[in-house]
C-alpha cells in the first residue's frame, strides 16, 4: 500500500519528522522507494538536474508526465507528488484542473505541487475539492524567478513576512495537505509551522519544519559546481562515477576488459563444426 496524505498530516501530529527526496527515473525512485522515504516529488527542478536547462521555467507538461509515469513505475510505496509546471495552472482553473488531472489519470502520481500563495489558493480549493490533493509551495518560487530577482531568502522584513504567514494559512484553509518552504528564515519557519494544522517542508528553511525536501542530485554530490547552502552531501558521486568510467576506458584501450569471465563460452564442438563447413561457391544463397 502506498502512503497516503492521511498518513502524512498525522506525522505531523505525531510529531514525526517527514523526509522528502526528488526523484525523477526509474531506478533512482526505486532505490529512494526502497530506502524508505515516504514522499517522492517529481520536481521540475528536472529541467535543470536532468535536461541541462537553466532554469525550471522551460519545462513542459509532457517532459513532467514522462519522467512522474518513470517515477511511479519505480517507487511501489512512496506518495508521488508531481511538479505542476510554469504557466500549467495560471491561465484559468479549468485549465489547472485538467493538467492535475493528466498528472493523475496519465502520469499515475497521488497528488500534484503548486508554487504561490493566496493567488493560488482558489485554484487549490478546485482542485482538492475534485479529489486531487495538492502540496503548496511558497518562499522561494523558482518559477518566478525573474519576478523575484534571484534565488534570494524570502520573508527577511516584518512586512514580507507576515504575507507568508498568511500565505501559509490561506492555502492550508484551501484544503493543500502540506506545504513546502523554500529559503524562509529558520525562526519564520518556526512560527508557520506552529500556526497551520498542516505538515510543513523545508527547504532552507531551518530544523524546524515538520519535514525536508532535497533534490536527489545536491545530496548525492552529482554536481561539481557548486552545493548550495541548504544541503548536504551525503555522497560524492560525482568524482566516483569519472573514476569508474576512466577505468573502464582505461581497460578498453588496455586489453583489460573484457575477460573470458565477462563473456559468453561455446561448445568446441560446435566451433569446430563450423571451422570445417564449406564455403557456399559463387552464385549460391
Amino acid at each position: 500500500m502506498r502512503v497516503t496524505i492521511t498518513e502524512i498530516k498525522e506525522m505531523k501530529q505525531k510529531k514525526e519528522k517527514i523526509p522528502m527526496l526528488t526523484a525523477y527515473d526509474y531506478v533512482t525512485a526505486k532505490i529512494v522507494d526502497e530506502a524508505g522515504v515516504p514522499l517522492i516529488l517529481v520536481g521540475d527542478s528536472l529541467g535543470m538536474v536532468i535536461l541541462g536547462y537553466e532554469t525550471t521555467i522551460p519545462v513542459t507538461m509532457e517532459e513532467m508526465l514522462h519522467h512522474t509515469k518513470a517515477v511511479v513505475r519505480g517507487a511501489r510505496r512512496a506518495l508521488i507528488v508531481a511538479d505542476m509546471p510554469f504557466m500549467t495552472y495560471h491561465i484559468s482553473v479549468s485549465e489547472a484542473l485538467r493538467n492535475a488531472a493528466r498528472f493523475i489519470q496519465e502520469g499515475g502520481a497521488q497528488a500534484v505541487k503548486l508554487e504561490g500563495g493566496k493567488i493560488v489558493a482558489e485554484t487549490v480549493k478546485r482542485i482538492v475539492d475534485c479529489g486531487i490533493p495538492v502540496m503548496a509551495h511558497i518562499g522561494v518560487t523558482p518559477q518566478s524567478i525573474y519576478q523575484l530577482g534571484g534565488y534570494k531568502v524570502q520573508g527577511k522584513t516584518p512586512e514580507l513576512a507576515k504575507i507568508l504567514l498568511k500565505d501559509a494559512r490561506i492555502l492550508g484553509e484551501a484544503g493543500a495537505f502540506s506545504l513546502v518552504l523554500e529559503c524562509v528564515p529558520a525562526p519564520l519557519a518556526r512560527v508557520i509551522t506552529q500556526a497551520i494544522n498542516i505538515p510543513t517542508i523545508g527547504i532552507g528553511a531551518g530544523p524546524d519544519c515538520d519535514g525536508q525536501v532535497q533534490v536527489i542530485s545536491d545530496i548525492l554530490g552529482l554536481f561539481t559546481e557548486f552545493v548550495p547552502k541548504h544541503a548536504k552531501q551525503y555522497a560524492k558521486l560525482a568524482s566516483e562515477m569519472k573514476t569508474a568510467v576512466a577505468n573502464y576506458v582505461a581497460e578498453v584501450k588496455s586489453h583489460t576488459f573484457p575477460t573470458m569471465e565477462h563473456s559468453f563460452p561455446m561448445d568446441e564442438s560446435l566451433l569446430k563444426s563450423l571451422e570445417t563447413t564449406p564455403s557456399p561457391s559463387k552464385g549460391e544463397d
